[in-house]
């Protein structure tokens, strides 16, 4: 077999590999603003870590500070009995609010290094994505 016919098929395989680990392929829910209530809000305290489920929201004890799980933006962790190249990356949403100024903003938090930033600061605190459940449905952070 020649080199360029070996490097498209383990490139096509990779593809694959990737799309069957994605969070649309495993059918995970979408939990966003127009998806109803959530399952309720937890108190947190700052400086410790904290588990959300998807659609669940933290209110940071002594801060002007809410944090909401809203949904998996991109999966492409190494999922139990599958065989990967690479270990793979969750890309989680979350709704940061500032309820007494009445400020929000989306961040994207991902579980490694090599998609984009694993914390973001908003409202003079850290909000730090920890770790993610197997099939993303909960995820732990730190906000500080």
């Amino acid at each position: 077999m020649d080199l360029p016919r070996f490097v498209a098929g383990l490139f096509a395989f990779a593809v694959v590999t990737v799309g069957a680990g994605s969070s649309v392929a495993a059918g995970l829910p979408a939990a966003g603003p127009g998806a109803g209530p959530g399952p309720g809000t937890v108190s947190a305290p700052a400086g410790h870590d904290v588990t959300l489920r998807l659609g669940q929201e933290a209110a940071v004890q002594g801060k002007d500070l809410t944090v909401r799980y809203l949904r998996v933006v991109a999966d492409s962790r190494c999922r139990a009995g599958m065989q990967c190249f690479w270990q793979g990356e969750a890309t989680l949403a979350f709704l940061l609010k500032e309820p007494g100024r009445g400020e929000s903003t989306t961040a994207e938090l991902h579980s490694g290094p090599r998609t984009g930033p694993r914390a973001t600061s908003f409202a003079a605190s850290r909000v730090e994505l920890v770790s993610v459940s197997e099939d993303g449905g909960e995820a732990t952070v730190r906000i500080s």
